[in-house]
């Protein structure tokens, strides 16, 4: 699966755009803002598998991508309809009407109905607070220049998935709060702590994530 892409804008029109990785390879995603062609991005990436499509859609940050892919897990809500509404309206926003139980904000993005929203709140209300685990920092986007150079860069390795830091330290996360659920600790009073703990530390193993985390509540 594609979960990260960086190359050159060839065309962004605010509803899509195409890049082109130093490979020479180029992929069209859905990207609901303008990019100026010619400049260099990288973007997070959900990759939607259909049988006849292989559909992407891009993010400029983690905590975007992985609010996207929870929207998707609600009962009646696709891709399009998920995007839309994050277009429509910041991350921050999405999470506050979905614990404030605000349908009408909701509504206003594009193939949101009453029915969709309450459904997005029906199934979201207990698993909402985990995006604020995920950064909300854009990756840096590299110089602007001719992709002849950037292929030999190498920082230059495309097309990816999340690094193998990202998906290690989601583990170690998911396995700590798991072993802390056990203990009786509700999910929403360890994430700050468990996200305070992991930005301070060097976090290799889940036990020392909970180890560090009890100590601090």
């Amino acid at each position: 699966m594609i979960g990260h892409l960086s190359g050159e804008v060839l065309f962004s029109d605010g509803q899509e755009c195409i890049l082109t990785t130093p490979s020479g390879l180029g992929y069209q995603l859905t990207y609901h803002s303008v990019l100026a062609e010619g400049s260099m991005v990288s973007l997070y990436v959900s990759q939607i598998i259909k049988e006849n499509a292989h559909d992407l859609y891009g993010f400029e940050n983690l905590r975007q991508k992985k609010l996207f892919e929870l929207l998707l897990t609600v009962r009646g809500v696709g891709p399009k309809s998920a995007y839309a509404l994050m277009s429509a309206l910041p991350v921050a926003q999405i999470v506050e009407a979905i614990q404030g139980e605000n349908k009408k904000l909701l509504t206003q993005a594009p193939g949101v109905g009453d029915k969709a929203a309450a459904q997005i709140i029906l199934d979201l209300a207990k698993k909402i607070h985990k995006i604020k685990m995920y950064t909300n920092q854009k990756l840096i986007a590299l110089p602007q220049t001719s992709l002849a150079v950037t292929a030999r860069v190498e920082q230059w390795i495309e097309p990816v998935e999340l690094t193998t830091a990202e998906v290690s330290l989601q583990t170690i996360l998911d396995e700590a709060l798991m072993a802390c659920r056990e203990l009786g600790f509700k999910e929403e009073k360890i994430i700050p702590v468990a996200q305070k703990v992991m930005s301070e530390n060097q976090i290799t193993k889940p036990e020392q994530l909970v180890h560090l985390v009890l100590r601090q509540i």
